[in-house]
């Protein structure tokens, strides 16, 4: 329950050419508090409630349980989550042993494509495909849950 994991801004589309797979994921946040988050999301068909804890202080890794709920009851749970629905499109691509979740954002975050790759552990070596740019691992800016209150569209105004 562990999660360990880096995130990067993204350079290029050319991680859509390699991706085997993408799904358009909604999901708000029941809870933002810092020590906590409580996600609700619709990925495609299916539905999940997440809660994560704190990051350690480099951003690398945090608790985080999660539960498959339906469709049905995600939806409902949206509906009572706090302002700012985050909306992207998530591509997965295999880069040797690790998959790349790249997001491509939508809304008021429409511009904002992140990539993260999941480890095993905090010194886990792993390559870097071409389209990776900046390191932005534990800049909560880049949080989901801050998207939500603080979207990127925001930041250039």
């Amino acid at each position: 329950m562990l999660e360990i994991e880096r995130k990067f801004l993204v350079t290029s589309e050319g991680y859509k050419h390699e991706a085997f797979k993408k799904k358009r994921i909604i999901q708000g946040f029941l809870n933002t508090h810092k020590e906590r988050t409580v996600r609700v999301r619709v990925k495609g068909d299916t539905g999940f409630i997440t809660v994560k804890g704190l990051s350690t202080s480099d951003g690398l890794s945090r608790f985080e349980w999660e539960k498959e709920i339906t469709k049905k009851e995600a939806q409902a749970l949206l509906k009572l989550c706090e302002p700012g629905v985050i909306d992207k499109m998530r591509y997965e691509i295999k880069v040797e042993n690790h998959i790349f979740e790249v997001d491509e954002f939508y809304g008021d975050n429409l511009g904002l494509v992140i990539a993260e790759v999941e480890l095993r552990s905090e010194t886990e070596k792993f390559t870097k495909p071409h389209w990776l740019g900046k390191e932005v691992t534990g800049n909560i800016k880049y949080y989901n849950a801050q998207l939500s209150k603080q979207p990127f569209n925001a930041w250039i105004k």
